[in-house]
């Protein structure tokens, strides 16, 4: 991996020392601190680690505290680590090729804007929609998963009034100046990232005999083993061996759901710092922390937890459901499950932190390319899109739908409606890179020119690409075991929805797919000049200053 600088015939001058930049947007017009190609005012203040945490907080939630359980019992401690880490490859491909594209064109909701572009003006509008629709109702969910996490300690509390006491704050904060809501997120997401690393160090002590039953080793990998039948399939005439391959097959799905989310660290291109630095250390350290934190834990819960034990399938959303929990229980420890169900009002309050900025951001995007009302794009002086941002959190006054039968009906619709987008939208990213390196092929421009260039490119971009597409129409293959009308629309309903909207667009625009040829490599780009010698030297000592404010 290398960092290049594009070549620059005139580079930018300084015109005032306090204000001279050193990274700029390659457009017809003066954007510095904007976004390319509008006319917004959104703050290039975000960092690295900004980045990073925003879609560690967006990622690592419910589903590695509470929803891991669920992978241990389907396919058992080897079948949900190769599952996990297979799909972690996938992920791999995805990110980094995220990390070229959101490095070389750093737009206002990164993705959608890139497949506009790139490929299909309709692939953008139908992305950008299912997409901005899937975090706005999960934002919804994280405030109805935070109700039932506090009912754990009292019941006395209606769901609905802690979705209420909830969306207030976490609303407000989306509110605030962008570098400020970052920090915040930084430390709800710290808070998930060192609770995961507290619990690797606990399980290594327990493993080793810290606990009742002793040493443990690999005795659940032996008794009732490593690999579990698919829980339907189990008692039927089906092969053991079948029945096992099939609950790999529905790891392979449940981990994808898990690691979705990963993809937001690009949703802040638009107000990093400095993309071209910026940019591809926050994916890399997002990638491996996300892939550290979910490979460790499937890891240490299936040699703690054998996946026969009936608390995994329990069903609930609190502490007492996670396979965390259940893992200290088997060791004697009494106290634990307070303070993970503690750690879990900070997991589901930090996902819904990012749900607001994302979704937000992915509205500006769609406003941009008029493929939403334009007034949707306005920000208030301090760059904050009030609009965008007030649109996508009305959607969790949704979770008020769970407190009636019927409107958990609809609700729960809802959700299927954005169970496929996190596939749809990786598709789409490894798909627009393929199409930026085809662009600069026809247009005699070589790849070594832009900011940042991936490995293993393109064949990264073309394996992620073809296993999203078979996971985004295989994974709703349990509703062929045996055939069930309502199993195949919940599973592929998002899958129609992105078809409608496509078709949609097209029909109302009749827009082509981008030519190679035709396709503007200028507008939009980012020129990295460098630093001076004085910019290094401060950069360097940026920690010095960070620890300077905590005196």
């Amino acid at each position: 991996m290398e960092v290049n600088a594009l070549p620059v015939p005139s580079p930018p001058t300084k015109s005032m020392a306090d204000n001279a930049e050193k990274s700029s947007i390659h457009s017809s017009s003066d954007l510095e601190k904007q976004i390319p190609g509008t006319t917004n005012e959104l703050q290039r203040t975000l960092k690295s680690r900004h980045l990073q945490l925003i879609a560690v907080g967006g990622t690592v939630g419910t589903g590695v505290f509470i929803a891991s359980g669920t992978s241990l019992s389907t396919a058992g401690p080897a079948g949900a680590l190769i599952g996990y880490a297979f799909v972690g490859t996938i992920v791999y491909a995805v990110t980094f090729s995220l990390a070229e594209l959101s490095t070389a064109y750093p737009l206002a909701g990164s993705f959608t804007q890139h497949a506009a572009r790139f490929v299909d003006p309709s692939l953008g509008f139908a992305l950008g929609w299912i997409y901005w629709f899937s975090w706005a109702i999960t934002y919804a969910l994280e405030l109805t998963a935070a109700g039932l996490v506090m009912q754990y300690w009292t019941e006395k509390v209606s769901i609905g009034a802690w979705i209420a006491i909830f969306w207030v704050p976490i609303t407000a904060l989306n509110f605030l100046p962008v570098n400020l809501y970052a920090e915040c997120e930084v430390w709800f997401a710290s808070i998930k990232v060192i609770a995961l690393a507290g619990f690797a160090i606990f399980a290594i002590c327990i493993n080793a005999g810290a606990g009742d039953d002793g040493y443990i080793g690999f005795r659940y990998w032996r008794t009732p083993g490593a690999f579990a039948p698919y829980p339907s399939l189990a008692d039927t005439s089906a092969s053991p061996a079948g029945a096992k391959a099939v609950g790999c097959l529905a790891v392979l799905i449940q981990a994808g759901f898990a690691y979705q989310g990963t993809e937001l660290v690009g949703v802040g291109a638009g107000e990093s710092e400095n993309p071209g630095k910026t940019m591809p250390s926050a994916i890399r350290k997002t990638f491996w922390t996300i892939l550290s934190c979910f490979i460790s834990t499937i890891f240490f819960i299936g040699i703690l937890v054998p996946y026969n034990n009936e608390e995994l399938l329990i069903g609930t959303t609190n502490a007492a459901a996670s396979p965390l929990v259940i893992a200290a229980k088997l060791a004697g420890v009494k106290a634990l499950p307070d303070i993970i169900n503690a750690i879990l009002i900070t997991v589901v309050l930090s996902a819904a932190l990012s749900n607001v900025y994302s979704g937000s951001r992915i509205l500006i995007a769609l406003a941009d390319s008029s493929c939403a009302p334009a007034f949707l794009s306005k920000t208030n002086r301090r760059g904050v899109p009030v609009y965008a941002v007030a649109v996508t959190s009305a959607f969790g006054l949704l979770g008020f739908m769970n407190l009636s039968s019927n409107g958990g009906d609809v609700f729960n619709w809802f959700l299927n409606i954005i169970a496929v987008a996190g596939f749809i939208a990786w598709a789409c990213i490894c798909g627009s890179h393929l199409a930026l390196m085809r662009a600069l092929k026809v247009q005699a421009r070589s790849r070594a020119d832009l900011p940042y260039t991936a490995p293993c490119q393109p064949y990264a971009a073309w394996y992620g690409l073809v296993w999203c597409v078979i996971i985004i129409f295989g994974q709703g293959f349990t509703a062929f075991l045996p055939w069930s009308t309502k199993g195949f629309f919940v599973a592929y309903i998002s899958l129609i929805l992105f078809v409608v909207a496509y078709t949609g667009h097209k029909a109302v625009t009749r827009t082509g797919f981008a030519k190679p040829h035709e396709v503007d490599l200028d507008d939009g780009r980012w020129i990295h000049v460098g630093m001076d010698e004085e910019e290094e030297v401060e950069e360097k000592a940026g920690w010095r200053k960070m620890l300077a404010r905590l005196h």
